[in-house]
């Protein structure tokens, strides 16, 4: 299935729901988020928006694991890799990411959101030496990353269904510049190749649509959005636009939990333009080509929401993913299991 297609049926998808909501206007019993599924799937962004006056402040850390290589959905070693003329071949990349958010509520209408996050990348390669045994190593990197700027904008809320826009930019201050130490150029730092660098370099804008659903025990909802990149950042390229469909489920279970599963379909472009510091050749992720696929991804998780006492309007969520389907361009690392946990605290 082409991305057209993919983007196509995400878009007939979402504006079913859009349709359902929109003949039941007449009710006027509104969505609310103050019960354990009132917000989305922790690892969802900007899923929710609150009343005038309100502010929210969350903290959310997510660890996302990469290990084996594939080409396109099959599996290939990384002999086979060194054979395709690549010196280096990554083995595995964990990456670490503790994001702080703030949300603020001018009026009814309009929420304004705010985030920064901290990004710790670490790779372990092999090299082909030429008397054909590998030496393994590892590369890492660190750092503030992009800062992102956003609003929901609500257009309806009515008969427990909701419907708001999401927009909002990215600002280029994570670092572009990450260096490590390799077998190849020790003693000295090299630039590492893009998958190991904290920021994107260009500004960059969010652009989404959210609906979401409830019942007494259960709710539900979707969320169309895609990122897209503005010009080439200083070093001659811009990562991949992104184009996702996430749709949840939950199930309320106390007035203080609840359990979730997810679907997410997602389209990475590939970098478009290449860094001249970067050997192509030398390593797979400094090949622009291998960058950008598709996939569906599933998740499962649960909330605790604290409805009374000292901590109300706190919540705990937590969620473990990972790929159903992938297929990847070029040589990749595989995605693996992402998890999620964070907490949200409403005043």
């Amino acid at each position: 299935m082409n991305s057209i297609k993919i983007i196509f049926i995400g878009i007939l998808v979402f504006l079913s729901q859009t349709i359902n909501a929109q003949e039941k206007e007449h009710h006027t019993n509104e969505w609310k988020s103050n019960r354990p599924d009132g917000h989305a799937p922790i690892s969802v962004m900007g899923d929710h928006y609150h009343h005038k006056g309100e502010v929210m402040f969350s903290y959310r850390f997510m660890y996302m694991n990469m290990k084996g290589l594939l080409q396109g959905d099959n599996a290939i070693s990384n002999l086979a890799t060194h054979q395709k003329g690549y010196m280096v071949t990554p083995l595995s990349m964990p990456m670490k990411m503790h994001m702080l958010g703030a949300m603020y509520a001018p009026s009814d209408k309009i929420t304004l959101i705010a985030m920064v996050n901290y990004i710790q990348n670490d790779m372990a390669l092999q090299m082909r030496m030429p008397n054909g045994m590998t030496r393994a190593f590892s590369t890492s990197s660190s750092g503030l990353g992009d800062i992102k700027l956003g609003m929901l904008y609500k257009f309806i809320n009515k008969n427990k269904e909701s419907l708001h826009a999401n927009v909002g930019i990215s600002i280029p201050t994570g670092e572009l510049n990450a260096k490590d130490v390799t077998p190849m150029s020790a003693p000295n730092k090299i630039q590492l190749p893009y998958p190991m660098q904290i920021g994107s370099g260009t500004y960059d804008a969010d652009l989404g649509l959210t609906y979401l659903g409830q019942a007494e025990t259960f709710s539900w909802g979707s969320q169309l959005k895609g990122t897209y990149r503005f010009g080439k950042n200083s070093y001659d390229y811009s990562l991949g636009n992104r184009y996702s469909l996430n749709s949840w489920f939950a199930v309320k279970t106390h007035q203080w939990l609840s359990f979730s599963a997810r679907l997410e379909g997602l389209i990475v472009s590939p970098i478009n333009g290449k860094n001249p510091n970067l050997n192509p050749m030398m390593v797979t992720t400094a090949n622009t080509e291998n960058s950008g696929g598709k996939f569906i991804n599933g998740g499962l998780g649960f909330s605790v929401y604290a409805f009374k006492g000292s901590l109300k309007n706190l919540r705990f969520g937590f969620e473990f993913s990972t790929p159903l389907y992938q297929n990847l361009n070029g040589i990749q690392l595989k995605n693996k299991e992402t998890i999620t946990a964070g907490l949200q605290y409403s005043l």
